[in-house]
């Protein structure tokens, strides 16, 4: 966990710490659900505190100089309608030498440029991360193992991470009006520059997915019975499909200046349903004394990966469905707010967001007619803290 302080409990070799954030948002309209990545409440014209509020407790033991031992759990909203608490890291850690070092058990996925501490608010600027991005790949850890090369020259330190496993987790179908348990294999690398202020990081992300969605098995099946087998086949991810996420961000907190910003690319290896996108992502801050007031715009756009037939709009009925889950989607969203670190290792921060829906509402959900298209503004306040 970055930024945090430790308490040493049970004697120098064990270090437990937390973290958590206490907050409030609510969006202004009923006719569309803002979420966070792969959550399932969100705010919909009513204040909750499960858009953001969490709670997390990390120990280390340290067994030797070499070998030591990391848990992680944390407790949100996520695919449920209740917090619940979900096992995040658990590894063992080998320190081979200065610049080597290998983790086995769950792991975190390097995806993006803050993936090691994504969860810990008071790390953060902002309250949350961008969903134009984040919600654009939902997988946070991996159980398997990954190797870290890290090695200084001058004053820039370079970091090379390689991770491989297995992700298990859940996900929220609308469709099917619950969360459905999945698994999928992946392998993950990632580059890491840091030099004084400034941090650029590379990664790239690749596995296999399948997804079982009666109403998309039903078009599928559809369109196979209609003689387009192979549109059926390509559209289909009932059996394995390869996709791969790449991201690139850049971060500096330079006299007083904070800026942060991500692009990351999801690529359709295989052909299938699930859209190929494009979303990023930029902040700028300027902090006075212990307040920082902060801008961010963030933007999402897809398209499919898989072609209509063009035989197949002499079924309109088929023709208009598919038409319907294969439309491009745009979202972008404009961020202001402020953080106070009223206290050591305690932040208040204020934000505003407004959401501005493209073509299908991209990443807001529950879109009812009336609110097709509307721009959505969420407000959140809360305190981020660590211990």
């Amino acid at each position: 966990m970055s930024h945090a302080g430790a308490a040493d409990l049970g004697g120098e070799n064990l270090s437990i710490t937390g973290f958590g954030t206490l907050a409030a948002a609510r969006s202004n309209t009923e006719e569309a659900r803002y979420v966070r990545s792969n959550q399932r409440e969100g705010t919909a014209g009513t204040t909750t505190i499960g858009l953001d509020s969490n709670l997390g407790l990390q120990a280390t033991y340290k067994f030797s100089d070499k070998l030591s031992a990391t848990t992680q759990i944390l407790s949100r909203k996520s695919t449920g309608d209740s917090f619940t608490t979900e096992l995040m890291w658990a590894f063992a850690k080998y320190q081979v030498n200065d610049d080597i070092a290998v983790r086995v058990g769950r792991v975190v996925m390097p995806t993006f440029l803050i993936s090691d501490y994504q969860n810990v608010g008071y790390a953060n600027t902002m309250i949350r991360p961008p969903t134009e991005l984040y919600g654009s790949n939902f997988l946070e850890n991996l159980d398997g193992a990954d190797v870290t090369w890290q090695h200084s020259v001058g004053d820039t330190t370079f970091t090379v991470q390689g991770a491989a496993g297995i992700v298990h987790g859940k996900v929220y179908s609308r469709s099917a009006g619950k969360a459905e348990r999945f698994q999928s294999p992946h392998a993950a690398i990632a580059f890491t520059a840091e030099h004084g202020p400034v941090t650029l990081r590379v990664a790239h992300v690749r596995g296999k997915l399948t997804v079982n969605e009666p109403a998309l098995d039903g078009l599928a099946d559809a369109v196979a019975h209609a003689g387009f087998g192979q549109f059926a086949s390509d559209f289909s991810m009932r059996e394995e499909k390869v996709i791969s996420f790449t991201s690139v961000g850049l971060m500096a907190d330079w006299n007083n200046i904070v800026v942060q910003s991500e692009y990351g690319m999801r690529r359709g290896v295989d052909k299938m349903f699930l859209a190929d996108a494009d979303a990023w992502y930029v902040m700028a801050g300027y902090r006075f004394g212990k307040v920082l007031p902060y801008y961010a715009h963030g933007s999402f756009k897809s398209k499919p990966s898989v072609g209509i037939p063009a035989g197949l709009a002499n079924i309109p009925a088929l023709y208009g469905a598919m038409s319907g889950v294969l439309a491009r989607t745009a979202q972008s969203s404009d961020t202001i707010g402020v953080r106070w670190d009223f206290a050591k290792s305690a932040a208040l921060k204020v934000q505003v967001d407004r959401v501005k829906p493209g073509v299908k509402n991209a990443l807001l959900q529950d879109v009812t007619a009336a609110g097709v298209g509307k721009n959505v503004t969420v407000f959140a306040a809360g305190v981020d803290f660590v211990f």
